[in-house]
């Protein structure tokens, strides 16, 4: 299956790593020190305000998009078909 994370990516559900909450920015040292670490394949899909981080095993995105959202999106069942 395939969540949509915003801005038209779709990422591959058995690949993601973590969903977090946009708040982990800035309390953890740690977190913050993964994320300069894996600043090259990092990619930010929030236009205005980052509300979510999705870890998958070769990207991190800033995603506009609530955790909960995404949360409840993953747990959905989607069909995609190739035409």
């Amino acid at each position: 299956m395939y969540l949509h994370i915003g801005e038209d990516i779709l990422v591959k559900t058995d690949e993601v790593i973590a969903i977090l909450d946009k708040n982990l920015l800035n309390s953890s040292p740690i977190m913050e020190e993964f994320l300069q670490e894996r600043a090259e394949v990092t990619q930010n899909l929030a236009k205005s305000s980052i509300k979510s981080i999705i870890i998958t095993n070769a990207m991190v995105y800033y995603s506009p998009l609530a955790s909960a959202t995404l949360k409840r999106r993953s747990l959905q069942r989607t069909i995609l078909i190739d035409e």
